[in-house]
């Protein structure tokens, strides 16, 4: 269990202010891939008949993903989870443990297979089988790499996607932040004066960071 008492940054978005546009997404994999990641975006936004919104790790405070990756390729460092990709044995436990299906697998083909390499000896790899689910499909000559949010650690900027919402729907929280939305939510509940009972708190009161 984590001694530290800090918490994790993590992103949230708001559902009221998402129109679905998925530019957080290619934001996401342009970003990784221009770093040399995988290029697989780590949020994915889901749809229903009302309503869109990006989902992405949660940044656990006791990642179950990281206590079971066999090799320490998830860790936490700066207050967040992160994961290394060159470390990762394709052995997708970590997709098993994460409640929230924040964790996908993403892997690299050759650039380029030159003409008539296969022989008797060396036959093409069999085609790909029926995708099922990203937990249990082998691509034959892709090795699976797991990918999640680091919340773009390498950028001093932060993530991509908060950057470049064009709606704003998406925000980093920081350990400032949340006190902050803490007070905020303590002072409402003294506002609020159910059965006629009196206000303990003022109308104008200011929370100051």
């Amino acid at each position: 269990m984590r001694t530290n008492t800090a918490m994790n940054q993590y992103v949230i978005a708001d559902p009221k202010r998402c129109i679905g546009c998925n530019t957080c997404m290619a934001t996401c994999s342009q970003e990784h891939l221009r770093h040399g990641l995988q290029s697989a975006p780590r949020l994915q936004v889901i749809r229903n008949r009302l309503d869109s919104v990006p989902v992405m790790c949660h940044q656990c405070e006791d990642a179950p993903c990281a206590q079971v990756c066999p090799v320490k390729a998830i860790t936490r460092e700066n207050n967040a989870i992160h994961l290394n990709e060159s470390l990762c044995v394709s052995c997708k436990l970590c997709g098993i443990a994460c409640p929230f299906g924040a964790i996908t697998f993403s892997g690299s083909t050759p650039l380029a297979i030159p003409a008539h390499c296969n022989s008797a000896k060396a036959l093409p790899a069999p085609l790909p089988p029926r995708a099922i689910s990203p937990l249990i499909d082998c691509i034959p000559g892709v090795r699976a790499v797991a990918v999640k949010c680091d919340l773009c650690s390498f950028s001093p900027e932060g993530p991509a996607c908060v950057k470049t919402c064009p709606t704003q729907a998406i925000m980093l929280v920081t350990a400032s932040v949340a006190e902050h939305a803490s007070q905020q939510k303590r002072l409402n509940a003294m506002n609020i004066s159910p059965g006629g009972m009196i206000s303990l708190g003022a109308p104008d009161t200011e929370v100051r960071s």
